[in-house]
């Protein structure tokens, strides 16, 4: 099941502390920007785990408990802490206002605006597979099938439509957008494909498949789509993984892979927050320490 929403969160906890990396020299699990909040009982995002994670929410928690409005800390990451980073980081630790809170949301907001898109085109076993991991990561998942019958069987929170010409969603995406092209006719998935070659602006383009499969695409491309090239093209998708042919196998190494693509061009310039890493439950007791 998906964390509760930064709103959701917000709504349930009268007393949250704010913990911000204001500064990182050296090596850091996390950048300079990156926030988590720290209720009694509840956390929402990381600043990267371990000792430095587990110091930060002590000290929160002792804040709340003692009616602190503000505390900075300076930490270095290494045998002092049990970190073997190397860096150092400073930290701010706030008690969240109602302004405080609308910020953390509007930061929320525009950070979810800057999400890239991966669509997965085919909502059988596979591309509901996939849709089970990509409502965890940091994208915008749409799940796209003429069959509302397969769309139904989708339960992860990811965005759903019936679209019997899914050519739309493509033409349509935004630059940088990840196609996965996996539906129940080989006819459809070369038509989806080529559409997404077309674009030129994908950061990824994969098609369910073969060897075999990829061959035959590419002279079906050659002919049909006036010698349109595959030279950009996944396919087999996953295939460096595994042969293990069972659907959630083969959605975590295809996962993987939209995910490194995404990230490759990115990673430098990258929105950090809390927002983008829920992890809410997952360090719910008093320790900090992972359930």
């Amino acid at each position: 099941m998906p964390a509760p929403s930064l709103a959701d969160f917000l709504a349930a906890q009268p007393s949250v502390i704010r913990v911000a990396l204001t500064r990182v020299r050296g090596s850091s699990p996390r950048n300079a920007g990156t926030e988590m909040f720290v209720a009694p009982a509840a956390l929402r995002g990381t600043i990267g785990g371990g000792q430095l994670e587990y110091l930060a929410i002590e000290a929160a928690r002792v804040m709340l408990r003692d009616q602190v409005l503000n505390r900075a800390l300076d930490v270095p990451l290494g045998p002092e802490i049990g970190q073997c980073c190397g860096g150092r980081v400073e930290l701010e630790l706030s008690r969240m206002r109602a302004s405080d809170r609308r910020a953390a949301l509007a930061r929320a907001a525009r950070h979810q605006d800057t999400l890239s898109h991966v669509y997965v085109m085919g909502a059988g076993h596979v591309g509901r597979a996939l849709a089970d991991l990509f409502q965890h990561l940091p994208v915008r998942c749409i799940l796209v099938d003429p069959r509302p019958d397969e769309i139904a069987l989708c339960i992860a929170d990811v965005e759903t439509r019936v679209n019997p010409l899914a050519e739309s969603d493509i033409l349509n995406a935004p630059p940088n957008s990840a196609f996965v092209v996996l539906t129940h006719d080989h006819g459809l998935d070369f038509l989806l494909t080529s559409a997404a070659l077309e674009r030129a602006d994908a950061a990824y383009v994969g098609m369910i498949g073969s060897a075999t499969k990829r061959a035959k695409f590419r002279k079906w491309a050659q002919r049909e789509c006036d010698g349109q090239t595959i030279e950009h093209l996944n396919c087999p998708i996953g295939a460096s993984g595994s042969r293990d042919k069972r659907p959630s196998v083969i959605a975590a190494f295809v996962a993987a892979e939209v995910m490194a693509e995404l990230t490759s061009a990115t990673v430098a310039t990258a929105p950090e927050g809390a927002h983008d890493a829920p992890i809410s439950g997952q360090y719910n007791d008093r320790k900090g320490r992972s359930a």
